[in-house]
């Protein structure tokens, strides 16, 4: 990926930045593995473990004795950091119009928790209500509609590698994004049944997850949504994602999905809504975390904790996920891949094979629901042998088009300058 370009101007929303990575890749892999409770640990090697009270305590399972153990039931992620676990997809294995659970990125802030048995887990609704609920994933099941749908999460700090100069945290490339098929219920109707007082300005969200340090009072990140943005029709309290139980890594057993806006918001393990007559304050809600200058800033320059504002929509994007970066190809070949931004849709999407002097209109879908990526492809056939770039541009339904490059900001937030791959036409 071409790093940002220092002289950039041009202002872009930006993503809370993310907590300085605790591990780095295949440190403390043993003490995640002795701290996953028998329930995590079992759907991570994919199946029950009959003699389990022989395990002697701290036993790493042979299943896991190898470099990718972490990340037990992915195919193709790159662990960035196992302390707390946090991995992406190449852009090449994004190719299905719905992303696979085994595909899915992976962004955590904690530990994630021991006990998750879906039997036993409650959710309460609190605060500023008129009735506090303490639900079962069963109650949730039995009381509200059961909705399915494919929703779009991006973690903000999704190309945070090409900020110059560089930006602290998870170094992510194009692959903290996903759009799989999530089944739960409606946030708004739970909201609704617990009875919104009219004070009310935010949620705030709680999960089960443990800090870093072990400190069990203390949380490795609560955010929460303005209460317009929760009230809205395809925020789910999802219990499924493509059809099975959500992957121990993805939040399992209950977890938010908030498409359009940073996956920060999506608390996973979740165990708690609290609704607020104030903006949230908990872990990540304040300082600079999710946030961005209010301003366009120089490359390097230090900004007022005061003048960062909250991130909320997310900017639009697009990704080629064929063919992939650095492929040999014949003199004509399919292309394809995904767009999206935020809470609108996509009208256009376009391709250049001359760097940008030229644009070609591709075949785009409609999504799927409110919330999903669009999906697009074309054909494209190469003049002559050589090295060609495709480059992939979305505009969106505010007419906000992908630029070039975007202006740097100090947490390597909301980077949606055009992707490129590079082929070899031969």
């Amino acid at each position: 990926m071409t790093r940002i370009a220092e002289t950039t101007r041009a202002h872009n929303e930006a993503e809370p930045a993310e907590e300085k990575t605790v591990g780095v890749v295949h440190s403390g892999r043993r003490n995640f593995l002795k701290n996953t409770g028998l329930a995590t640990m079992a759907a991570m090697v994919g199946a029950s473990i009959p003699f389990h009270r022989n395990m002697p305590a701290g036993l790493v399972p042979a299943a896991f004795a190898q470099d990718s153990d972490v990340l037990a039931g992915k195919d193709g992620l790159t662990l960035l950091n196992d302390r707390p676990v946090n991995a992406e997809t190449p852009a090449e294995l994004l190719d299905d119009a719905v992303t696979p659970t085994s595909r899915h990125f992976i962004r955590n802030n904690g530990i994630p928790p021991q006990d998750v048995d879906p039997e036993s887990w409650t959710l309460t609704i609190d605060g500023f209500v008129d009735n506090e609920l303490k639900l079962s994933i069963a109650d949730l099941r039995d009381q509200f509609e059961v909705v399915t749908l494919q929703l779009t999460l991006e973690c903000g700090g999704n190309g945070r590698s090409a900020f110059n100069p560089p930006a602290k945290g998870n170094q992510w490339t194009y692959g903290a994004v996903a759009c799989s098929e999530w089944t739960g219920v409606r946030l708004k109707d739970v909201l609704e049944k617990a009875g919104v007082q009219s004070n009310v300005v935010y949620t705030a969200h709680y999960g089960a997850d443990g800090h870093l340090s072990g400190n069990p009072d203390k949380l490795p990140i609560s955010r929460g949504l303005p209460i317009e943005k929760a009230m809205t029709d395809n925020i789910l309290i999802a219990f499924e994602m493509n059809g099975e139980a959500l992957h121990p890594m993805n939040g399992a057993p209950l977890r938010l999905v908030v498409p359009g806006w940073p996956a920060s918001t999506a608390q996973k393990w979740l165990t708690r809504i609290e609704l607020r007559d104030q903006v949230h304050d908990g872990p990540k809600m304040t300082g600079t975390s999710y946030r961005v200058p209010a301003y366009p800033v120089a490359p390097g320059q230090d900004v007022p904790e005061e003048d960062f504002v909250i991130i909320e929509r997310m900017p639009v994007k697009s990704l080629v996920t064929f063919p992939a970066n650095g492929s040999d190809i014949g003199m004509e070949t399919d292309v394809r891949g995904h767009a999206w931004s935020g809470d609108r849709s996509i009208t256009k999407l376009d391709i250049s094979i001359d760097f940008g002097t030229t644009w070609q209109t591709v075949e785009l879908d409609d999504p799927a629901n409110d919330g999903a990526w669009q999906n697009w492809r074309t054909k494209v056939k190469f003049p002559q042998a050589g090295y060609y770039e495709i480059w992939a541009r979305a505009t969106d339904s505010e007419g906000d088009m992908q630029p070039f490059a975007i202006a740097w900001n100090p947490k390597g937030y909301l980077n949606n300058t055009m992707h490129r791959v590079g082929v070899r036409a031969s």
